[in-house]
């Protein structure tokens, strides 16, 4: 989250150089006596006053098991002992039967790090890609450590796969780009950095290049000169979207790893970028609001402009997504709740709807079904019907805010009886586990404490009310 004007402007007084980013203490950290940039997005301006009073935390779950978390331990499971998995940092606990013939909706297994925060997530068939403030990525499959490799600085914020490439977005700034091996998939190795050191020593050489991005310093615009939030591919994944909380977006072509563009996309930082809707780019940002830029070809490169603002509010935009048909794009803020507009109604706001208590952090979607993590340390799945958003679950089992999500539909073969769907659901959290769960899109929705999807004009008349909650609440 973005810290108040008077914490960067201390911020601003120390340089920043070429190589490096200075860290920021976001002020939201402090809800859970967390360490620095562990929620990794940045607050509104408008909504720093003062932080959090200590009774305003959310208190942490507990368990039957002495003064320990029950997620810090291994169980003792002997087939494993000898196993890579047994020796490495991690762990794995499975929760629930292998027997997928049956409708369930839960805790499948728990994987725990004992080295740092999980801030990334990324899914691509059975393998799982992890980021941590460890510089790790680490690869899963079937819940056992299969591959991983370690960059050289900068905590790993974002991870997204494009074909057989990774790339991966750090907190010093920069996107490293990784490649699997054809031969052997447990094989990966780093193939580049983004912008390229050939690609730096060019552009420094013309004054026109740099750009003021602090009083009195200047960079070349193809560099991000703070932390990367959020990636992004376009729809036929030839050009990478970078978010930053330099307060910019950046187009690279994929091919070669040119960054084509640069967009000064807020007065705050970008928390959130998402390509979709054939063509869109959209962008949430710690100002408050969700931008959309429309992209035109124009010849070997591209330009964005600027479209139209959805949304304008006092509390941090921290999360968008869009659905898999491109037909709803959904926005996490800061105050709990979940908007959505939809296509077909040319991005009129359709709604929104609530099932957490504090800032949704995270939001992912598969077939009808909603996902979203939360501060809170919960997720709720939420199910699409016609224009209505129902809460179906709400998955507990975290002991620290829930940082990132992805999702897998499960296979054919692996589906339960009755030709109902079911997914499997990664949760990533700064309790310093991974945990994987099984989802049914099949059952009655929940009805309690949950604010199902309201109309526009329900919406704009509780805007005051959320705001005044927010402000309580010191986001």
């Amino acid at each position: 989250m973005k810290n108040s004007k008077a914490s960067r402007n201390n911020h601003s007084s120390s340089s920043i150089d070429d190589s490096s980013v200075s860290s920021k203490q976001p002020l939201f950290s402090r809800v859970l006596q967390a360490e620095p940039d562990e929620y990794s997005f940045r607050l509104s301006t408008a909504s720093e006053s003062s932080a959090m009073d200590h009774h305003d935390r959310p208190p942490p779950l507990s368990f039957d098991a002495g003064n320990s978390s029950v997620w810090d331990h291994s169980p003792n499971i002997p087939s494993l002992c000898s196993s890579p998995a047994a020796r490495s940092p991690w762990s794995s606990s499975h929760m629930a039967p292998s027997d997928h013939s049956y409708s369930y909706t839960g805790l499948m297994g728990s994987l725990v790090r004992e080295e740092g925060h999980i801030y990334s997530l990324a899914a691509a068939g059975d393998l799982l890609f992890t980021g941590s403030d460890s510089k790790n990525i680490r690869v899963w499959k079937n819940q056992k450590e299969f591959s991983g490799f370690r960059s050289n600085s900068g905590l790993v914020k974002a991870i997204i796969i494009a074909d057989e490439r990774i790339f991966s977005g750090h907190q010093d700034g920069k996107i490293r780009v990784w490649k699997m091996s054809g031969k052997d998939p447990s094989v990966c190795k780093r193939i580049g950095t983004l912008p390229t050191l050939k690609a730096k020593m060019k552009k420094s050489l013309k004054p026109s290049n740099y750009v003021e991005v602090r009083k009195s310093h200047n960079a070349i615009w193809i560099k991000h000169i703070d932390a990367i939030s959020s990636l992004s591919l376009s729809e036929d994944k030839s050009i990478l979207y970078s978010a930053s909380w330099d307060k910019t977006i950046k187009v690279w072509r994929v091919a070669d790893s040119k960054c084509l563009e640069s967009i000064s996309a807020h007065d705050d930082a970008v928390n959130s970028v998402v390509a979709g809707f054939d063509g869109l780019v959209f962008s949430g940002s710690a100002d408050g609001t969700v931008k959309v830029w429309r992209r035109e070809m124009q010849g070997k490169g591209t330009k964005h402009y600027f479209s139209q603002t959805l949304l304008k509010q006092e509390c941090a935009v921290t999360s968008l997504a869009v659905n898999a048909a491109s037909t709803v794009l959904y926005c996490g803020s800061s105050d709990g709740l979940v908007n959505f507009w939809e296509r077909d109604k040319f991005l009129s706001l359709g709604g929104f709807f609530r099932g957490h208590k504090l800032a949704v952090l995270c939001l992912a979607t598969s077939g009808n079904l909603v996902f979203s993590g939360s501060a809170d340390t919960n997720i709720c799945v939420w199910r699409r019907e016609e224009r209505n958003h129902m809460c179906l679950s709400i998955l507990s089992g975290h002991s620290g805010p829930v940082k990132c999500l992805a999702v897998e539909e499960e296979s054919q073969s692996q589906q339960a009886v009755g030709g109902h769907k079911h997914y499997v659901v990664y949760s990533g959290s700064l309790d310093k586990s991974v945990k994987i769960w099984r989802v049914s899109g099949h059952g009655a929705p929940l009805q309690n404490e949950i604010v199902p999807s309201q109309s526009h004009s329900q919406n704009l008349s509780s805007q005051t009310s959320r705001t005044a909650a927010a402000q309580r609440r010191n986001f």
